[in-house]
Parts: structure tokens; C-alpha cells; sequence
């Protein structure tokens, strides 16, 4: 699988655009996932489109919660693809396109190999299944990554954690884990980076991560 940031806090290139928000395209050997939208439709859009990454290419989108700093560029995004299935936590309201949308209360495998925690609180975390092991994308752990992690561990070994991990400090959970990629609004990157130089990937819109 691939995955490609294209809305975050800080950008790795001059010629992409930072914003508060969050978004990456995930791209595994059956499903081309947009994760979350940003905050911004018409950054979101610029981002993808200076990416080469055409919006009619996603297959799914998955919205980890209402806050507008993940949804804010669902509306633009859907104006391009109006085929797209949309998967929202279970009490995720409002949409008006003809997209399919799929709501979810609990943990379930949503295509062979990729899986969702379903909501926890008012948040749902994306999973896929790679040799590796699972790579986790995570929104913004509000329902606290320990319990985010128990929840997705019923489907396999957690490899890699990529995404907003707000006040997350029980670094302890992180010794198990072989990548991370803490992006948006978490509040000790630093931290985390000085604990796990080895397994520590930094963010930004225009990063690539590629796990096999």
C-alpha cells in the first residue's frame, strides 16, 4: 500500500499548500481510499491536483469524524466524483449527493483486507492489512489511541500508525509499533520523534510512505 498526505499542518514541497486539516489517498491493490477531507475544499483540490491524483479515481472516501478540519473539502471533492461510496460513523449526518454512503456503529472489515473501528465516541479509524502487518489511520484520537488500538487489534498486529494523535503521551504503546507518522494536531511530535528516531516518519502534505 501507499500512502500519499495531501492536507496536513506543514508541507514537505513549496509548490503544495499547508492548512490546518487533515487528508491522505491511500492507494492498496484493490481500493483507492481518500481519508478525510481537510478543512478546505479548493486547497484540498490544488493539493491533489499538483500530485498528479485525479479525484475520479477514488473508489472510497472514509470520514473519520464531523470536524470541519476533516470535512471542510468533502463538498468540492464530491463535485468531482459522484460515484465514490462514502463510510461515516454512525451518527455522521448531512449529506446530500448521490454518492452511496455507509454508516457504522462497530468494528467491521469492509473490503477483504481493510477495516473499520466503527464509532468510538464520535470517531471512526481506518485499517489496512498489509505483509507487515496493519497500518492504522487515524483522524484525530479523540476516543484515545489505547482504545483505538484494542479495538482494530481483534483484525491482526498493528505495523504502523499514520495520523493526528492529538494529546496522545502513553508512549509505551508505541514500543509494539514499527512506523509512525504523527501529523495534524499532534501535540507531542517532538516527543514522540526523540523516543523512536528509528521508527519516526515526519509528515507534511507531499509525503509518501510505501509499505510493503
Amino acid at each position: 500500500m501507499k500512502v500519499t498526505i495531501v492536507y496536513d499542518n506543514t508541507t514537505t514541497r513549496s509548490d503544495l499548500k499547508a492548512d490546518w486539516g487533515w487528508s491522505c489517498f491511500i492507494e492498496t491493490a484493490h481500493r483507492n481510499i481518500l481519508f478525510d477531507t481537510g478543512g478546505n475544499g479548493k486547497i484540498l483540490l490544488e493539493n491533489l491536483a499538483t500530485l498528479r491524483i485525479n479525484p475520479e479515481t477514488v473508489h472510497d472516501i472514509v470520514i473519520s469524524h464531523g470536524d470541519f478540519d476533516h470535512i471542510g473539502g468533502l463538498s468540492a471533492f464530491l463535485n468531482e466524483n459522484s460515484k465514490a461510496t462514502i463510510h461515516v460513523p454512525f451518527s455522521f449526518r448531512g449529506i446530500r449527493y448521490p454518492n452511496q454512503v455507509n454508516y457504522y456503529k462497530s468494528p467491521k472489515e469492509i473490503y477483504p483486507g481493510i477495516f473499520l473501528t466503527g464509532e468510538m465516541g464520535n470517531e471512526q479509524s481506518l485499517a489496512i492489512s498489509t505483509d507487515s502487518g496493519l497500518v492504522l489511520l487515524i483522524g484525530c484520537a479523540h476516543p484515545g489511541v489505547p482504545n483505538i488500538l484494542e479495538v482494530i487489534s481483534q483484525f491482526g498486529h498493528v505495523h504502523g500508525i499514520i495520523g493526528g494523535l492529538h494529546g496522545f503521551n502513553n508512549f509505551e504503546y508505541l514500543k509494539h509499533i514499527n512506523i509512525v507518522c504523527s501529523t495534524h494536531c499532534t501535540k507531542h511530535k517532538e516527543d514522540i520523534r526523540k523516543l523512536f528516531p528509528e521508527k519516526y516518519i515526519k509528515g507534511g502534505v507531499g509525503k509518501v510512505i510505501t509499505i510493503i
